[in-house]
């Protein structure tokens, strides 16, 4: 399953590369947070949000909720 980040930041044509430079982050740590290898502090999740000029629950809510269900199983 992609995640809503992924899409987003297809649809907007945005690289990994281009994402992870506004976050003022590394390629390799952005590519972790993206697949779900990474947990978000919320002020990254802040920054992220306000990159797509939405709020944080738009991009990681559905996403924290199928994952805790996956657990849950």
């Amino acid at each position: 399953m992609r995640s809503k980040l992924k899409e987003m930041r297809t649809s907007k044509k945005m690289t990994s590369k281009i994402m992870a430079q506004q976050l003022g982050i590394s390629i390799p740590f952005y590519s972790q947070i993206e697949n779900r290898q990474r947990r978000l502090t919320y002020e990254m999740a802040v920054k992220i949000a306000s990159i797509f000029k939405t709020k944080p629950d738009k991009i990681f809510y559905d996403d924290y909720v199928a994952e805790l269900e996956r657990n849950s199983d």
